[in-house]
């Protein structure tokens, strides 16, 4: 009996995770089909000219700076509040504290909420404050969008460390700020996968800026202009009435899906430079 579950079980497993590498095959296999043959270097190296969106000349180089500039701004952002916080509630406080764990409620709860409700607050704090939609706008909702990611994913691999470890470091003498640098060093590929989860979530995502970062056709060159993304550029290009104009939404698709790959291979190479280096 038991080995008939466990064939039943495995058929299940090997069923689900053939199911799911088949719709990422056919996701996948439609954009390059469909974008492919859109994808040019105009494409990628220049901005919209006149018509763009009626299937005349130019490219979404625009789009493409204007994701960068916006993900790594907020992953910026969302570093220098979410390492401190997670630091300070794992290994500061005692274990299983009221402060921590409520903390950790309040993550689980802001995990949960649409990015279309964080660009809705964003946007009303622009307006309280007296922001217009730019790339500062964009920058901060996306920070939003991303700090209880990368809270959260990080907080479950810092609680995963032996607490023997602390105790062991303040045992030797270490202070409270050398015992943190240590520990950081050993939760590093933890937060890099932090990392990963936050620009895959941030980078794609069109709600929170739709309204704060607003859309130009142009590169913006300072924090007071607004900026456009590849997902706005994406649904706007998609809908169009042109049959071209909508084909070369999907070649943004693939070019989109090539930055988060390049990001993800560069962080995984890093990591796995690191960990060689830190044994």
């Amino acid at each position: 009996m038991k080995q008939f579950e466990e064939k039943v079980f495995r058929i299940i497993m090997i069923g689900a995770a053939l199911i799911i590498l088949g719709v990422l095959i056919y996701i996948v296999g439609t954009i390059f089909f469909k974008g492919l043959p859109s994808l040019t270097w105009d494409m990628i190296t220049k901005v919209p000219g006149g018509g763009f969106y009626l299937g005349k000349e130019g490219g979404v180089l625009n789009a493409i700076v204007g994701s960068v500039y916006i993900i790594f701004g907020a992953l910026a952002l969302s570093l220098i509040i979410s390492v401190p916080l997670v630091m300070y509630i794992n290994f500061y406080l005692p274990g299983g504290s009221l402060f921590s764990n409520i903390v950790r409620f309040c993550l689980d709860i802001l995990y949960g909420v649409p990015s279309i409700v964080y660009g809705a607050f964003g946007f009303a704090l622009m307006v309280y404050l007296g922001i217009r939609a730019s790339l500062t706008g964009g920058i901060i909702t996306v920070a939003m969008l991303i700090m209880p990611i990368m809270m959260r994913s990080f907080d479950e691999v810092a609680r995963l460390l032996s607490r023997d470890l602390p105790d062991a470091l303040l045992s030797l003498g270490a202070t409270r700020y050398e015992m943190v640098k240590v520990i950081l060093k050993q939760l590093m590929p933890g937060l890099i996968t932090a990392v990963l989860l936050a620009i895959g979530r941030g980078i794609g995502d069109a709600a929170t800026v739709l309204f704060t970062a607003g859309y130009t056709d142009n590169i913006p060159t300072s924090l007071s202009q607004p900026a456009a993304t590849l997902p706005l550029s994406i649904f706007f290009q998609l809908g169009s009435p042109v049959e071209e104009v909508q084909n070369r939404a999907y070649a943004s698709a693939i070019i989109l899906t090539m930055i988060i790959l390049i990001l993800s291979f560069s962080a995984r190479y890093f990591s796995s430079k690191f960990l060689k280096t830190r044994i």
